[in-house]
């Protein structure tokens, strides 16, 4: 490679896009005349990306939702695949989003194109048959959780540790009075988050859940006001399944600003993804759920290795429990009735509202619990805070020397 270089890069849903806009912003630092196109959302974009398909597409998630759209996905990365191969970039950097990215790096690693994955997939919680994809699709994996390499790396996969870009955007000590001045809340009343999701899907699954639940919330403690960001493709929606709660002037959607919710929120209902890590490192008390069709969840449940979905627990679990014991299948492990919970899970049928409700009240009623949950969040964040930009920079600039 000589001069800037032409980078293809996919991200799959907001969280990557989000990744990608911070992994831009530093790769143009180090080469300001960097062309970078392909797959991506409003964030990337602000960084000089042209996206040649909009990145909504992507947003699917579970078995079933999948299906009727899946010609149109692999005709999409079939697309791509023959674009990127005519035209040949000095590396492609899939961003998370590994159903439609392995099988893309793999083909353009065998046509000769050099390959990067930013985000290890979860093989550590659940799918662990991905990691042989992984190794035959990248060239080098960016990982964000520091016990990952050492991992990737007993199967023979090259990983480096980068830490997470949010650890370093969010502050240390988020300004819950300036973000609730900023979004017109009151600054002493009870402030909860409702965050159900980013795919169309979440929504149509936990919106009213957790409508439902803030109705129950809002009758045991009056003052309390709800917070609902909404990604921009879904605000309409969103806010339909607000207007048809009934809850009225308590509940306010806000276009985007998931940040500023958290910012200024007591106590957040949210579902299980990246948001979850997001929620903790504003350290804010949270109950994660999720919800999907019952088939899906049947199927994902099977492939589970740990006992939690919540990257909170997960990363605040002892290092001993991110390992199968001896003897144990994963069923087994993943089932473990002494698991340790930092943050209350409720998933699929015991996501009700009233299980939803109770489980964000107790943590109302409770402040010296949320505060040791603060502190211990704290300390996760200062476990995640690198400087990803030149750690992840240096790691694409050795594998574009090679």
């Amino acid at each position: 490679m000589s001069g800037e270089p032409r980078l293809a890069l996919v991200a799959g849903e907001s969280s990557g896009d989000l990744l990608g806009g911070h992994l831009l912003a530093a790769l143009r630092a180090r080469w300001p005349g960097l062309q970078a196109a392909g797959i991506g959302g409003a964030q990337m974009a602000a960084q000089g990306f042209a996206a040649w398909w909009p990145m909504e597409k992507l947003a699917v998630r579970g078995y079933l939702e999948v299906l009727p759209r899946l010609p149109e996905l692999l005709r999409m990365r079939r697309q791509l695949g023959d674009r990127l191969l005519a035209e040949r970039p000095d590396a492609f950097i899939g961003i998370d989003a590994p159903d439609f990215n392995f099988d893309l790096e793999a083909r353009l690693k065998a046509g000769g194109i050099k390959t990067l994955h930013f985000v290890s997939p979860s093989f550590w919680a659940w799918r662990p048959e991905k990691l042989i994809k992984l190794k035959a699709a990248a060239d080098q994996v960016l990982c964000l959780f520091p016990f990952e390499p050492a991992l990737l790396a007993a199967h023979g996969i090259a990983a480096t540790y980068v830490g997470h870009p949010l650890a370093s955007v969010i502050p240390m000590q988020p300004d819950r009075a300036a973000a609730r001045q900023a979004l017109g809340l009151p600054a002493d009343a009870p402030v909860v988050a409702l965050l159900p999701g980013s795919r169309a899907a979440e929504i149509e699954h936990l919106a009213s859940r957790f409508f439902r639940a803030a109705a129950l919330i809002q009758k045991a403690r009056p003052a309390t006001k709800f917070i609902v960001p909404a990604v921009p493709h879904l605000l309409a929606r969103v806010q339909a399944l607000a207007r048809a709660s009934g809850l009225g002037a308590v509940l306010q959607v806000l276009p985007g600003q998931s940040h500023a919710a958290l910012a200024a929120c007591d106590v957040t209902l949210i579902a299980s993804g990246t948001a979850t890590l997001e929620a903790a490192l504003f350290k804010r008390p949270m109950v994660i759920a999720y919800a999907m069709p019952r088939l899906s969840h049947a199927l994902m449940r099977r492939r589970r290795q740990l006992p939690w979905v919540g990257l909170p627990n997960v990363l605040c679990a002892p290092p001993a429990w991110l390992q199968r014991p001896a003897g144990l299948t994963a069923r087994q492990a993943a089932d473990r009735p002494d698991a340790p919970f930092v943050v209350p899970e409720l998933l699929q049928d015991a996501a009700t509202p009233d299980a939803l409700a109770r489980a964000v009240l107790d943590w109302l009623a409770a402040p010296e619990k949320m505060a040791a949950l603060q502190a211990r969040f704290a300390r996760l964040h200062d476990e995640l805070r690198r400087d990803t930009a030149r750690l992840a920079t240096d790691a694409i600039q050795t594998l574009l020397a090679r």
